[in-house]
């Protein structure tokens, strides 16, 4: 999950710190399994899930819809960022992975008349979602390759769970508008699916932790997940994340060395998992994001709208 963008300059809530020590667990109850996206094949190929301005934000509908997601993401991640990129990424100027082909994609494309080569209004920013559903018909959660998340599906089994990755907005599109747009079509997709926690792999810039010793030791130990919700870095790829004490942290500038997506997670009421992993393809520190739907702070509800229907066209 990366976004590079601004989400307005907020100190840590105060309940961050109680949130440490007591578990949210939400409600559960019995629900169909609900099969197939979040659409049905007899609608529009690609209806719109939201709108502010010229940016509108929709589901990827073919794999021509993907390629433009990979493109994009090839731009901001290895053109913009300190990805590698392998030969195959740099021949087709993609960023693509196994997962790419079972997940939905939320896309968001400027509309204001600006054309690519192609034709098309151009991507401008993507969310990838995998559902716990399709996940364990095939390889699992993306992020089971650098966390140990067994624990955490089992406690709360009968839970839905769905992955948060590979979000990116381009540099010029950096604003309010196309971060809350994919904020609104995540809410959307969690509200028609039913899901109770949110997971993923949120990001650090730079392979050098003691760089970053301030803030990753400030999600330790006000942002740890509680017992019930916590998962552990894989030992063989694990970074500390405690490297300074609670005392020493100054919280203000820790709190501004801090991306901004993990910042909007904080906000909204997310928890951090035990310990860092280092990416090398990306260039990144992870960190792992656990939210459950149950500890999302109500003025996110509040402002997005319990049936998401703040952004929604039409």
């Amino acid at each position: 999950m990366r976004i590079d963008g601004s989400t307005g300059p907020k100190l840590i809530s105060a309940d961050l710190y109680e949130r440490q020590k007591v578990g949210c667990p939400p409600k559960w109850t019995a629900r169909n399994f609900i099969a197939g996206r979040l659409y049905t094949p007899n609608q529009d190929p690609r209806p719109s899930l939201g709108v502010i301005g010229p940016l509108e934000i929709s589901l990827a509908r073919n794999k021509e819809d993907i390629k433009r997601v990979q493109k994009l993401r090839y731009e901001v991640f290895y053109k913009h960022g300190a990805a590698v990129a392998d030969v195959l990424s740099r021949l087709t100027r993609r960023d693509q992975d196994d997962f790419d082909s079972i997940c939905d994609h939320l896309m968001v494309v400027d509309q204001s008349g600006l054309q690519s080569l192609s034709g098309e209004s151009p991507v401008v920013g993507t969310y990838r979602l995998l559902s716990q559903e399709v996940a364990e018909r095939h390889r699992g959660f993306y992020s089971a390759g650098e966390f140990d998340i067994s624990g955490l599906l089992k406690s709360h089994a009968g839970q839905r769970f769905l992955e948060l990755g590979r979000a990116c907005v381009l540099p010029a599109y950096r604003s309010r508008r196309a971060i809350e747009l994919l904020w609104h079509g995540v809410w959307r997709y969690v509200r028609e699916h039913r899901v109770d926690v949110m997971i993923g792999c949120a990001s650090f810039e730079g392979t050098n932790s003691e760089l970053l010793a301030r803030p990753l030791s400030l999600l330790h130990h006000f942002a740890l997940a509680p017992e019930p919700w916590r998962a552990s870095a894989r030992p063989s790829r694990r970074v500390e994340m405690n490297m300074m004490g609670r005392s020493e942290i100054e919280i203000r500038c820790a709190w501004r060395e801090l991306p901004p997506l993990i910042k909007g997670y904080l906000r909204a009421g997310a928890y951090v998992g035990d310990g860092a992993v280092i990416d090398p393809r990306f260039g990144t520190i992870d960190v792992l994001i656990v939210l459950p739907v149950a500890a999302i702070n109500p003025r996110y509800i509040r402002y997005f709208g319990a049936d998401a229907q703040r952004c929604a066209a039409g």
